[in-house]
C-alpha cells in the first residue's frame, strides 16, 4: 500500500516487477532510434545485433514454412522435434558435447532460456555469482527468481577476466549458481580453455550450478577458441545449464529462437513453466531455425571478416583519445573501453563524473549513442558495438575523438 494525502491506496503496480530495471542497451538503441526518425544524424553503438540481413536461404526456409497448414497451429511447448533434434546434433558439432534431444527447450529468444534457467534452479535467499562487467539481463533475472546476484568485478588490468580465488572469495554457504558468459557481452573477452576447466573444476568441487551463456560461441578472432566450461569438466554436466540460440550466429536476432540445455529435471521444470508462459516458439521461426543449424557456418565466417575488420578500426582509434583505455576484444561485437582518465574533466562546460553522464553528454553534443557502465557493473567504462557499417563507425568515433579532445 502506498499513503497518498494521508490515505492508503492499494499499489498499482507490484513491487517485483516495479523494481525490474529497464534494458540500458535497448533504451539506448531506443533513443538513437528516435533522434533519427526527428531527423537527426544520429549513430548508434547501443544495439547489440549484427547490422547483416538473415542469409536468404533461411528466409526462403521461413517462406515455405508459412506455406504450411502444419505449422499454423500449436506445437509442443518444448519445440518443434526436429529443432531440438538439429540443435543436439549442431551442440555435438560445433562444442564436442553429445546430448539427446529430450535435455533441449526451445525458447523464445536468448532471453526467455537465461529467465527460465535461473527460475528453475533459484530460490529465494540464493546467491548467483555474477561475474562483472555482465549483461544487463542477468541481475534482473536473478531478481525475479527470488535470488541475489553477487557482483565479481574485473576490470581492463585483468582482461575481464575473473578468476577462481576472486569467486572463491565472493562464496558463501548461500552460493546457488555462477552465472558464465565466454565470449562476454558487454566485454568480448574470452576465457582461455585452462581458465574455463579451472573455473569449472572449481564450480564442481563446492557444488555450485553453472549457467554458460555460449551466445556469442562462434563470434571469436585471432584464432581464439570458445570452450564451453561443460566439454572441459564433465563432471559439470549434472549441474551445468547452457544458454544459446540463433540470434548472433546467423543474423536472426528479430526470429525470437534460443533454448536451453540442461538434466532431464531442469528441462522438464522449465518446459512446464513455459507451458504456461508463452507455450511453443513461434512455428515459422523454429522451421527456420532448423534450417540454419543443419547448414554450414559460411554465413557467419563472411560476418567474422567486417566484424574483425571494423574490431581493429575501433580499438585503435578509441586508444588515440587521452584518457581512454580500450583493451582488444577476442570475441562477441563490443568493445569495453575505460573512460576514467576524462572523468571529471571539464568537457564544453560540463564535467562529467560518471560515464552515465558522460554518455549523456556524447549523445547531447555530437549525436552518438554508447551504452554507460552502469548498465553493465561499475562506472567509468562505455560499451560500444561494431555490428554497423564501417562508415558509420568511423565517422561515429571521430565525432566521439573530436569531442574528448576538448577535455581539460
Amino acid at each position: 500500500m502506498t499513503p497518498v494525502n494521508d490515505l492508503i491506496v492499494p499499489r498499482r503496480v507490484s513491487q517485483r516487477i516495479g523494481a525490474i530495471a529497464e534494458s540500458a542497451t535497448l533504451a539506448v538503441d531506443a533513443k538513437a532510434k528516435a533522434l533519427k526518425a526527428q531527423g537527426r544524424p544520429v549513430i548508434g553503438f547501443g544495439a547489440g545485433e549484427p547490422d547483416f540481413p538473415t542469409p536468404d536461404y533461411i528466409v526462403e526456409a521461413a517462406i515455405a514454412a508459412a506455406r504450411n497448414p502444419a505449422n499454423h497451429r500449436y506445437t509442443p511447448a518444448a519445440g518443434l522435434p526436429e529443432l531440438r533434434e538439429a540443435i543436439a546434433a549442431k551442440t555435438l558439432r560445433d562444442s564436442g558435447y553429445a546430448v539427446p534431444a529430450t535435455a533441449v527447450l526451445v525458447t523464445n529468444g536468448g532471453k526467455q532460456a537465461v529467465y527460465q534457467a535461473f527460475a528453475s534452479i533459484v530460490d529465494p535467499g540464493d546467491e548467483v555469482l555474477l561475474p562483472a562487467p555482465y549483461w544487463t539481463t542477468y541481475p534482473e533475472a536473478i531478481a525475479l527468481a527470488g535470488g541475489r546476484a553477487v557482483e565479481v568485478f574485473a576490470g581492463e588490468d585483468q582482461g575481464y577476466l575473473v578468476t577462481v580465488e576472486q569467486l572463491e572469495a565472493a562464496r558463501t554457504e548461500n552460493t546457488k549458481a555462477l552465472l558464465f558468459c565466454s565470449p562476454s557481452n558487454p566485454t568480448g573477452a574470452v576465457y582461455s580453455p585452462e581458465q574455463v576447466r579451472a573455473i569449472g573444476r572449481w564450480a564442481h568441487d563446492h557444488g555450485i550450478w553453472v549457467i554458460t551463456d555460449e551466445i556469442y560461441e562462434h563470434l571469436t578472432y585471432d584464432g581464439v577458441r570458445a570452450a564451453s566450461i561443460v566439454v572441459e569438466v564433465p563432471e559439470l554436466a549434472d549441474t551445468c545449464i547452457i544458454l544459446n540460440g540463433v540470434a548472433k550466429t546467423y543474423a536472426m536476432t528479430g526470429w525470437r529462437v534460443g533454448w536451453m540445455i540442461g538434466p532431464k529435471d531442469v528441462i522438464a521444470a522449465a518446459t512446464n513453466l513455459q507451458s504456461h508462459l508463452t507455450s511453443n516458439v513461434n512455428n515459422v521461426a523454429q522451421r527456420a531455425a532448423i534450417t540454419a543449424l543443419s547448414g554450414d557456418l559460411a554465413a557467419v565466417d563472411a560476418m567474422k571478416v567486417a566484424f574483425d575488420r571494423r574490431r581493429r578500426t575501433m580499438v585503435a582509434m578509441l586508444n588515440e583519445i587521452d584518457g581512454v583505455t580500450c583493451p582488444t576484444p577476442s570475441g562477441a561485437f563490443y568493445v569495453y573501453p575505460s573512460v576514467k582518465g576524462v572523468l571529471g574533466q571539464t568537457i564544453r562546460g560540463a564535467r562529467p563524473l560518471t560515464s552515465a553522464e558522460l554518455a549523456s553528454l556524447i549523445l547531447d553534443e555530437v549525436e552518438v549513442a554508447v551504452v554507460p557502465g552502469e548498465a553493465f557493473g561499475p562506472s567509468g567504462y562505455l560499451r560500444l558495438s561494431y555490428a554497423l557499417g564501417d562508415d558509420d563507425l568511423v565517422e561515429g568515433v571521430t565525432r566521439i575523438q573530436s569531442l574528448l579532445a576538448e577535455a581539460h
